[in-house]
């Protein structure tokens, strides 16, 4: 029985491998041939398909780490070592999200309500990807902190404190 949860967790660290080596091969493939059609913004495209295939190795790694210390190692000292590594790579996961997305991941809702807005105004379709070169949100060219602005004070209308 020990022999084979080493095996299985074994071999699901391999397919995360296996994920991200697939990944940097087949996205840097797709961002030559898209600098070759001189595509509209082919880094983002590369930047998204090897942040994706980092966020789903990073699950199977957090699952197999789980296997063997749940099944093998399950000592104060073995649980601290999980710990440790689900928390480090929790922070990663987040980070790769929103370098991603452009948001928090729990701002979905949020997102989903500036598209609908969006897509009123500009006949945009609904379903729509992160970044404008795949069909997403309009988001910003420059570096910087994206600050909601209230649909009022956006559409130039006046509005009044409980002070006025």
């Amino acid at each position: 029985m020990r022999e084979w949860v080493e095996l299985s967790s074994q071999g699901i660290q391999a397919m995360a491998v296996v994920i991200i080596v697939t990944s940097i091969v087949f996205g840097s493939l797709r961002f030559l041939l898209h600098l070759s059609k001189r595509a509209a913004d082919p880094y983002r495209a590369y930047k998204e398909v090897l942040g994706r295939s980092l966020l789903l190795s990073l699950e199977f790694l957090v699952a197999a780490d789980v296997i063997r210390t749940v099944l093998l190692d399950l000592t104060a000292k073995g649980m601290e070592i999980l710990a440790a590594l689900v928390a480090v790579r929790t922070f990663l996961s987040l980070s790769l999200v929103v370098e991603l997305e452009g948001r928090w991941p729990w701002r979905l809702a949020a997102a989903a309500t500036e598209n609908e807005r969006a897509e009123r105004v500009d006949g945009n379709s609904a379903r729509k990807g992160s970044y404008p070169s795949v069909g997403g949100f309009n988001k910003p060219t420059g570096w910087g902190i994206e600050v909601p602005v209230p649909p009022a004070a956006r559409d130039g209308d006046v509005t009044c404190s409980a002070e006025d």
